[in-house]
């Protein structure tokens, strides 16, 4: 069983950063990030492999950074120069074989003047 828990969601000003946190308990491969703007679908946002390798979407690409630590069995996304249409909820994901889709709860993020 899986288990994940995000945080780090708040209020920013554009242009600021943020730093989620998931916490992820049991045993995991590949994990993303995707992120629900108001009254759209969620979207990919960031994934890291069990190797280390990582993709982003194109709106994201350098600006966030998603990194894991396999010894606090965490996942991390920084965002930096955050945009208003960054405002959602983020939530933290994995897939299994057996087992299927695993989601947190999310944490909110609102970029606002």
């Amino acid at each position: 069983q899986v288990q994940l828990v995000e945080s780090g969601g708040g209020l920013v000003q554009p242009g600021g950063s943020l730093k989620l946190s998931c916490k992820v308990s049991g045993s995991v491969d590949t994990m993303d990030w995707y992120h629900q703007a108001p009254g759209k679908q969620r979207g990919l946002v960031a994934t890291i492999t069990s190797s280390g390798s990582t993709n982003y979407a194109d709106s994201v690409k350098g600006r966030f950074t998603i990194s894991r630590d396999g010894a606090k069995n965490a996942v991390y996304l920084q965002m930096n120069s955050l945009k208003p249409e960054d405002t959602g909820v983020y939530y933290c994901h994995t897939q299994k074989i057996i087992g299927g889709h695993y989601w947190g709860q999310g944490t909110r993020v609102t970029v606002s003047p």
